[in-house]
Formats: structure tokens, sequence, C-alpha cells
């Protein structure tokens, strides 16, 4: 090949390499102007989205454990047959009252949300016929049920099971009036309207934890985990 024409082969070539090597940063530009683009819309969806809205409980009317004036609201949608809550009761409540609701910093409130069958059931009426006969012994009773707890469904919550339990806890409460209670099944309204209430917020297990109107996401279980959150939600107020 002539110099010439060989000179004028290697200028193309190099040419053609410059005019890819542009192609290719252009393409890496337009890669990334997208890419960032993307990333400045996703923040601004995200940063426009509304935060979650609280649900509101009717808590006058509910069993409260501490102060009903406490910044921090707990509600706990449980099951007295539920193994699950009978732990959360016997391991996470006590730490609760000692750490924040006999500070006044925690109201602690119960619904009853019976899934597992009928002894569930009846522990709630007996629950709650005790409470409206006198709330500050509903606790107490309360956390006996959970210590008393037997196998699921196997007939241990009868009547006369809840009655014998109040009078050997010494409620000052009208044993005949509990009896007559949880046979006529006096407060059942109350029990399908929590129950009610439970599944329109989609709660699907027990025990399920509302902390200030909002559903805890975390692991009841994991105490370290949720006294994190709780210590949240003061310094935010």
């Amino acid at each position: 090949m002539p110099p010439k024409t060989k000179t004028n082969a290697l200028a193309q070539r190099k040419a053609e390499q410059l005019k890819q090597q542009q192609k290719q940063k252009t393409r890496r530009l337009i890669w990334f102007s997208t890419v960032g683009v993307l990333l400045v819309l996703i923040i601004a969806v995200l940063a426009i989205q509304p935060k979650a809205k609280a649900t509101s409980f009717d808590y006058a009317n509910l069993p409260v454990l501490g102060n009903a004036e406490a910044p921090v609201k707990i509600v706990e949608f449980g099951d007295f047959q539920c193994p699950a809550c009978k732990n959360v009761n016997q391991l996470i409540k006590p730490e609760l009252v000692k750490d924040y609701i006999d500070q006044g910093k925690v109201a602690f409130y119960f619904m009853n949300l019976p899934f597992i069958g009928t002894d569930s059931t009846t522990a709630a009426l007996a629950a709650q016929a005790v409470y409206h006969q006198n709330s500050d012994a509903y606790w107490t009773y309360f956390d006996a049920i959970y210590e008393r707890q037997g196998d699921e469904n196997a007939g241990w919550a009868s009547a006369e099971f809840f009655v014998e339990l109040a009078k050997e806890l010494k409620l000052p409460i009208d044993y005949d009036q509990l009896q007559k209670d949880i046979a006529e099944a006096t407060y059942q309204n109350e029990v399908e309207a929590q129950y009610a209430k439970g599944n329109k917020l989609g709660v699907d297990s027990t025990p399920t934890f509302f902390i200030n109107g909002l559903e805890y996401a975390g692991n009841v279980g994991d105490y370290a985990a949720l006294k994190k959150y709780i210590d949240q939600e003061l310094q935010s107020k």
C-alpha cells in the first residue's frame, strides 16, 4: 500500500474510534441523566406521600392501665387463649409498667379479638363483666386469666371457672352478677364491636399493638425494639 493511502486509512480508523468514544460518552451521559431524573422523581413522590393516618379509639370506654392522660397510648388486640399474648403479658407488660406506665408516660389499653374459639369468647365476656363491675379489679383478673390459661379450645374457659377465679382472687364484685353476665352474654355486643374494629384495621394475629393510633410493625416480644419506638414517640411530643 502506498504511504499516503496507508496514512489515510489510519486517520480514518482513528476518526472512527473517536466517533465511537464520543457515542459511548453520550450514552453514558444520557444514562446517568435518566437515572438522576428517576431518583429525583422517586424522592419527590416519597416526600409528598401522606403519612399514615392514626386510628381513633374509644379510649374512655376501654380498660386502661396507667394514667389515661399519658402522652403515649398503647392498645393491645389480644385473645385470652393466645399463648403469645400470655407471653407478652407475663414478660413484656411488666417491663412497660416499670419503665413507662408507673412513670405516667404510657397508658395501656386492651381490646378483645377472640378469634381462636369459643373459650376465647367466654373469657372475653368474663373479663368485660368484671370491668363493668369494678374497673380497678379488671387488671388483676386479666393477669390471672392468662396465668391460668388452658390449652386452646379444651373447654377450660367455663362460666364456673371464671366465677371461681374471681372468688379465689377475692375481687370486690358481685359473683352472682358475674355468673349471670357470662351466662347471658351481657357484653357480647362490646366484644363483637372490638372484634369488628380489629378486623377493620386488618389485625390478623394477636397480640397486635397500636401505639398512638398507628399499628406497631415490630415484634411486640422484642422489648428493646419496642422501647426504642416508645422513646421516639415520647421525644416527638
